[in-house]
């Protein structure tokens, strides 16, 4: 967990960084770097074979004047815009990088693709400011961290940020109208586990240059670690949802029992189910509130999200799932009342597999944090069948970076989770809000009742009624725990012709 929140989460703040642009680079130190073939088959084939040899850690040598700073002296490193790749040649899009130093030590290769031939992005430190920086004289080959891609996602003559690249297999995206919050991964490794969780790393990167009116751009990555490589292709296309499209294809050095693929982090501070002992103004604080699954029997679950005491590991067993994301579904300021974080407009990530995933489960881990920059909620999907040393698995899949459900329902959802305290103060009430057209136009004389159970403790009060503020319906219940240490709740509004809203899910602990 120091690895995670000293050396990767951070990432979650570099919105800060909106004032690094990162140089097309080094046209000057090298002006014809040598190219080499490239197409689809070309990462895969890199991947397969790096799987063949002894792991090799990443360089991640640096001078210690890039090691010893803080990251508001690394926030402030400036490079010229000008530089940037692809600027000035028609296309829609713009890739900029960043600067290695503070906690990303690890070199990355970033290479151009024009016309199936591959070439070296060059680094060149004059094309940076380095502030507070001494002279990098005598460092010809610092090389980058990652980078980010800029196009006019929210008005045509502006060149906003759309994604970016940095730290591990950690990348992050927004659609029109978004700030940064939450994260997707490459691949994530023995999350959870006491031992330690393994972070596999983007070393290479092939960006695809876009021809002039092209609204999508593809991206390539080669991943490695101790345990395995891997070769991802993205093709981005941005807009009122941006939406990457996946193909990912590992390749084990050893056998693989805890993999998670296509693994989203966020961040969960509080919010009105879980507040306990946290003193603040405001209602909430989270890049995400619940995590949302369709599995493949055709139930719709939503599971609110809650920072623990200790850690929680729940696993959701499922075959061929249509898909799950941890969504944010408050967007009205005042559920957060932060003029600053404005988190209602944080983008909620939903993860659609392309094609069947057979037998595994949705896992979601909940890691205990006392502040509201570590991304303490990891979501993932783990096959049931171990991934074999020396074979070959390809996942595909379809990332939406959304305000809503990309996928039309006709289901209420349920909107917010609130907990206190119960009658006779040995009882926990929990009050949850359902909003839907469907549940907008049930009749004056619907008495739609609660389906709900423990597998521990006791039930009483169960009450449902309209929410004539919301245009929904609240329900209500009252746990007694009896001495329990945790209790899995389930419930869900039902109607005359069957179920109203999503399946709720939701683990009380002590």
């Amino acid at each position: 967990m120091v690895q995670r929140r000293d050396v990767v989460i951070r990432a979650l703040a570099l919105p800060l960084l909106a004032a690094l642009n990162v140089p097309r680079s080094a046209q000057a130190a090298t002006p014809n770097p040598a190219a080499t073939p490239f197409d689809s088959a070309t990462v895969r084939r890199l991947a397969r074979e790096l799987a063949t040899k002894p792991y090799q850690p990443p360089d991640t040598k640096l001078p210690g004047a890039l090691t010893d700073i803080d990251y508001d002296v690394y926030r402030k490193l400036r490079f010229d815009p000008s530089r940037a790749l692809w600027k000035g040649n028609g296309s829609r899009f713009q890739a900029q990088f960043f600067h290695r130093g503070y906690i990303y030590h690890q070199k990355v290769d970033i290479n151009e693709v024009v016309d199936g031939q591959s070439r070296p992005v060059i680094y060149d430190s004059s094309a940076f400011d380095l502030g507070a920086i001494p002279s990098l004289d005598g460092h010809d080959d610092l090389g980058f961290a990652g980078f980010r891609i800029h196009g006019p996602i929210n008005r045509p003559d502006y060149d906003d940020e759309i994604c970016a690249f940095l730290g591990a297999s950690y990348f992050r995206a927004v659609a029109k109208g978004q700030g940064y919050g939450l994260s997707a991964r490459g691949l994530s490794l023995r999350t959870g586990d006491p031992k330690g969780e393994e972070f596999p790393t983007f070393k290479t990167f092939w960006l695809q240059r876009p021809t002039s009116g092209t609204d999508s751009l593809v991206i390539s990555a080669l991943l490695d670690s101790e345990s395995t490589t891997g070769a991802l292709r993205f093709t981005i296309r941005p807009g009122e949802d941006t939406v990457f499209d996946v193909e990912a294809a590992f390749y084990p050095r050893v056998d693989l029992t805890e993999a998670g693929i296509a693994t989203l982090t966020s961040m969960h501070f509080f919010a009105p189910n879980d507040r306990k002992d946290i003193d603040d103004y405001r209602p909430a604080a989270h890049d995400s509130d619940g995590l949302l699954m369709w599995n493949g029997k055709g139930e719709q679950l939503w599971r609110p999200l809650a920072n623990p005491t200790d850690l929680q590991i729940s696993t959701f067993a499922d075959a061929s799932p249509r898909g799950f994301g941890l969504m944010q579904r408050r967007r009205d300021f005042a559920a957060f009342q932060d003029l600053e974080a404005h988190y209602e407009r944080r983008p909620s990530l939903w993860v659609e597999p392309i094609g069947d995933w057979g037998k595994g489960s949705v896992v979601l881990t909940e890691i205990p944090s006392q502040q509201e920059v570590d991304d303490n909620m990891v979501a993932f999907w783990r096959p049931e069948a171990k991934l074999a040393a020396q074979g070959e698995y390809i996942f595909t899949y379809r990332l939406h970076w959304c305000w809503d459900n990309p996928w039309s329902t006709q289901l209420g959802r349920l909107v917010v989770t609130r907990c206190g305290a119960g009658s006779g103060g040995k009882t926990r009430l929990f009050v949850i809000d359902a909003m839907g057209a469907n549940l907008k136009a049930l009749p004056d004389d619907a008495h739609p009742h609660l389906d709900v159970s423990a597998d521990k403790g006791a039930l009483t009060n169960i009450v449902v009624q309209r929410n004539p503020d919301l245009g929904g319906w609240r329900m209500s219940f009252e746990l007694a725990p009896n001495n329990e240490k945790a209790v899995e709740l389930r419930a869900q509004l039902m109607g005359d012709a069957g179920p109203l809203t999503e399946v709720w899910l939701f683990r009380w602990t002590a």
